[in-house]
């Protein structure tokens, strides 16, 4: 048994870098959301969202899924093939993904300038998760802007506002910087999730291995020694 770390919840900082059209962040999320259950009356994690893009030379208009895939897999053989195995791992974290019903692949950075306004509009994280969904398991157009603010509005933002804010676009070119700046950092694959802005965990982590490097952290932290970077 793992000792609790102090008879409060430990508060730590956790940047979350992924792409919305990400199936491994979708999977990585969800073992967030597990991890986070199991350390719940010993962490007290602050999340915050960060852009990544997987391909920002999409057009904003999007391109066509499948054959987008096929030419950056060279076959739509070697996509499927990967495409089954994320599948299998989503159904393990309660996600049925439908790639069939995903006829566009989507520039996301108007979904990623959405993500940053609804974090002070306090509806980030439901946001997050909700777009996810829309992409993965309901064939959503991301690159439709009335689509993204009717998700927004789905998750309780003011939806002409939402709506206004993708138009307009006025911190698109923040974006852009601070995913430059990720990848400057050597944010080069998602999900991306770093504790106390120094420790990194790369990947869609079983959620006990999450678990165990949120006590770990929190424990030193705890204590007034962090444990040194790996």
């Amino acid at each position: 048994m793992v000792a609790r770390v102090s008879a409060t919840p430990v508060p730590l900082s956790l940047d979350v870098y992924s792409d919305v059209v990400c199936p491994w962040c979708y999977v990585g999320l969800r073992k967030l959301r597990a991890a986070e259950a199991m350390v719940a009356d010993e962490v007290a994690l602050a999340i915050r969202w960060h852009p990544f893009q997987l391909d920002p030379t999409i057009p904003p208009e999007g391109v066509g899924h499948d054959a987008y895939l096929t030419r950056k897999f060279g076959s739509a053989a070697a996509y499927k093939a990967g495409r089954d195995r994320v599948a299998e791992e989503g159904r393990k974290a309660g996600i049925a993904f439908a790639f069939d019903r995903i006829s566009i692949s989507p520039n996301t950075l108007k979904a990623h300038a959405l993500v940053d306004w609804a974090e002070r509009q306090g509806v980030a994280p439901g946001l997050v998760e909700a777009l996810f969904a829309a992409y993965f398991e309901q064939g959503r157009d991301l690159s439709d802007d009335a689509v993204l603010a009717e998700i927004a509005e789905e998750q309780g933002a003011d939806g002409d506002a939402a709506y206004a804010q993708i138009m307009a676009s006025p911190n698109a070119a923040d974006i852009s910087t601070r995913i430059a700046a990720a990848s400057r950092m050597g944010v080069n694959s998602v999900p991306c999730f770093v504790i106390e802005g120094r420790y990194a965990v790369l990947g869609a982590q079983p959620p006990e291995t999450l678990a165990d490097a949120f006590r770990q952290v929190a424990r030193a932290k705890a204590e007034g020694v962090l444990p040194a970077a790996q």
